[in-house]
């Protein structure tokens, strides 16, 4: 299985890029867990919750990696590296299984959405101030992982274009295709 996460902060085109490519390849595509746990609490979340979250997000990898054929790819709307700065952004701590996770469940390629495009507020959304330094913290994350990634920018359909082009260029490069 080809396992290709997109990530980066709140509100940067992460779930429209995601349908988009989805829909493109024709392939499937890993919901944001994260967003729907959340929607669905009638309360404020809390560090059980967002371990809860994670540790679906491996359940969910191997699931799909299960039931992949040899070279499927599966797209991801986010990743444990947002759980992992969720964690030490809200709570100041992180769980310690969840470092060996991200190293077992070390996706392929990460896109990175950079946060050019306009702020959406949505009810579940906290941090559209602090945008730019969430980027450079996944960022870091993803070097300190040895994650390969690649950013994504632009607006609407150059945006799209961009990362499909990535995708296939880096596609060649690991000689997928």
């Amino acid at each position: 299985m080809i396992f290709i996460v997109i990530s980066g902060p709140e509100s940067s085109g992460k779930s429209t890029l995601a349908k988009y490519l989805t829909s493109y390849f024709k392939i499937n595509k890993s919901d944001e867990y994260a967003r729907n746990y959340v929607e669905r609490l009638d309360r404020k979340y809390e560090f059980t919750d967002v371990e809860t979250i994670a540790k679906r997000q491996c359940a969910s990898y191997l699931i799909d990696k299960r039931n992949a054929e040899k070279g499927d790819i599966v797209i991801y709307d986010t990743f444990l590296i947002i759980t992992k700065v969720w964690f030490e952004e809200v709570y100041k701590k992180c769980p310690i299984w969840l470092d060996k996770a991200i190293r077992t469940y070390k996706p392929n390629l990460v896109l990175l959405c950079y946060p050019d495009l306009d702020w959406q507020a949505d009810g579940v959304r906290e941090n559209g101030d602090k945008r730019e330094i969430l980027f450079e913290k996944y960022r870091q994350e993803l070097e300190y992982y040895k994650i390969d990634y690649k950013l994504v920018k632009g607006f609407g359909e150059v945006r799209y274009k961009n990362a499909l082009s990535i995708i296939r260029n880096w596609l060649k490069s690991e000689e997928y295709e």
